[in-house]
């Protein structure tokens, strides 16, 4: 048929899916019903993850009955929770979690300037001790994962203090 000069009929199978729709486009489309977070689409009040490719996929989520008995639900609350993907969590660094760390660190080198070996801590007194008068010290790790975990950081610390006196 090519000789010829006669093309051949569109082929019929190929995909009706936009290529290029975001999950922002569609939450600005749908508006306070969706939510995006880390590339993926959400039903803000089912906490489900929605295909932000394909219109017709959100189109009948909003117009299931579950759909509409959650936001019922959800509207009745006074909470409004989002639910994020797993990175996003990850990456989120909270105060608590940032205090934690500093109260590890700060314990390690304190062990380290007053030669109290890192075992120490895992004696009971020691331990009921932090937990009751320390803020966070329940937190603090046994021996073994502060020696691996917090003990390198704070002898990498030590030596750029002591390079940096020295020049």
């Amino acid at each position: 048929m090519e000789r010829f000069g006669v093309k051949s009929a569109p082929s019929r199978n190929r995909s009706k899916t936009a290529l290029y729709v975001t999950p922002q486009d569609r939450v600005t489309e749908f508006g306070s019903e969706l939510h995006e977070d880390g590339g993926k689409l959400f039903c803000t009040s089912c906490n489900v993850v929605l295909n932000h490719v394909r219109k017709s996929a959100i189109n009948d989520h909003l117009k299931s009955k579950t759909h509409t008995k959650r936001r019922a639900e959800f509207e009745e609350q006074n909470v409004r929770k989002k639910q994020r993907t797993l990175t996003a969590s990850l990456q989120c660094n909270s105060t608590a979690q940032t205090e934690k760390s500093s109260v590890i660190q700060d314990f390690v080198k304190m062990c380290l300037e007053a030669n109290i070996p890192l075992e120490k801590a895992d004696h009971p007194s020691v331990r009921a001790f932090l937990s009751r008068y320390v803020k966070n010290g329940s937190s603090i790790p046994k021996s073994e994962q502060l020696r691996k975990a917090y003990l390198p950081d704070g002898y990498d610390n030590e030596n750029q203090l002591i390079n940096t006196e020295d020049r």
